[in-house]
């Protein structure tokens, strides 16, 4: 049996555009294929790229944030402007108003009175501006004496001038005749008596010239004519005695004197700041004294109230700013009292203003014994 295979009829051949061909040569296809693939990532990355950096990317969830509490403290001194350092001649002291006056020779301190620094027993080779004391190193003082105060007298005004009366007419004068003359006798005999015989006449004074006037006029030793009389319905105002006080003192100890002998003083030089400063302290230690007399209250013994107030030029109180211990004992109430009741205490002067200013702040200490 016979048969026979047909081929199957050829189909047609597609056609295809071939844009790259790859070479034979297996070395060289490979470096065509390496390149087409750089080309081809270039491409995607610039199509890419914009969409990848749009899109935020991915992170793990983050817990709920929870609500925090902080404060902040800002240092006191951090935004206020530096004041400038105080000129010098600006430490008040009190001065010891029995001491002689003495303008020292070159001090920073002011008071009430020009004074230098000397003491009783003076300290070899001593050239402090502070007398030897013996007192307490933990109080800052400058006091140097101690006393007992009273309320400061205010200046006597000045006495209205005396009404005189018109002088009244002369006196009558008297008769006066000077002494009368002596006579000696004496005999011949050298040892017998001799005698002095005088005539006592009416009115004898031991005076040169005669006077003549009446027998019987008074005769007032001292007097003189034609004085004008006082009237009595104004009588002269009697002078007094002014009299130096001192308050009473805590002395800082000062082993380190001056070499100065004298009644106790420091250095200090007198300024209108000074005088006013005294006259301030000794109100408030008047009005403290007072105060306590009459609250009948008085703390225990080493009890120390520190209060702290602006005064303005006026003389007044501004504001307390603060005191210590904090709250409303009965100790610290009448030192603060202390220092309101007496106010205003008169306005500043104005070289107290150009150096001080329109206020200064101030801190007064007060120590129950």
């Amino acid at each position: 049996m016979n048969s026979t295979l047909e081929q199957p009829p050829a189909l047609p051949r597609r056609r295809y555009v071939r844009f790259f061909r790859l070479s034979d040569d297996s070395d060289t296809r490979a470096v065509q294929i390496g390149i087409l693939g750089t080309i081809l990532i270039h491409l995607l990355l610039l199509l890419l790229a914009p969409r990848i950096l749009r899109q935020p990317p991915a992170s793990k969830a983050r817990p709920a944030a929870v609500p925090q509490t902080f404060s902040i403290e800002i240092a006191p001194d951090a935004f206020k402007p530096k004041i400038p350092p105080k000129p010098p001649g600006f430490k008040f002291v009190e001065a010891n108003p029995n001491a002689p006056e003495n303008v020292p020779d070159k001090t920073d301190n002011v008071s009430f009175m020009n004074q230098q620094a000397a003491q009783e027993k003076p300290t070899p080779n001593g050239k402090s501006d502070m007398p030897a004391l013996q007192g307490r190193k933990d109080v800052q003082s400058t006091q140097i004496v101690t006393g007992q105060l009273t309320k400061p007298q205010e200046p006597t005004p000045p006495a209205p001038p005396v009404q005189t009366l018109p002088p009244s007419p002369a006196a009558p004068r008297r008769e006066q005749n000077p002494l009368a003359g002596d006579e000696k006798q004496k005999g011949d005999d050298l040892n017998g008596y001799g005698s002095n015989f005088s005539k006592v006449s009416d009115n004898a004074k031991p005076i040169p010239d005669e006077v003549k006037g009446l027998k019987d006029a008074p005769l007032v030793d001292g007097a003189v004519s034609m004085v004008p009389q006082i009237d009595p319905h104004h009588p002269q105002p009697r002078r007094t005695l002014q009299q130096q006080h001192v308050r009473p003192a805590i002395f800082t100890d000062n082993q380190f004197g001056t070499a100065n002998i004298g009644p106790t003083a420091l250095d200090s030089k007198w300024s209108n700041y000074g005088v006013y400063m005294q006259r301030l302290i000794e109100e408030v230690q008047v009005s403290w004294d007072k105060i306590l007399e009459q609250s009948q209250i008085y703390p225990s013994p080493g009890t120390v109230v520190s209060v702290t107030f602006r005064l303005n030029s006026k003389g007044e109180i501004s504001r307390i700013v603060g005191h210590k211990p904090d709250g409303d004992a009965p100790s610290t109430e009448c030192c603060v009292s202390a220092i309101t009741i007496p106010a205003p205490y008169g306005p500043w002067t104005e070289d107290m203003i150009s150096v001080l200013g329109n206020e200064q702040e101030m801190t007064f200490t007060f120590y129950y014994q």
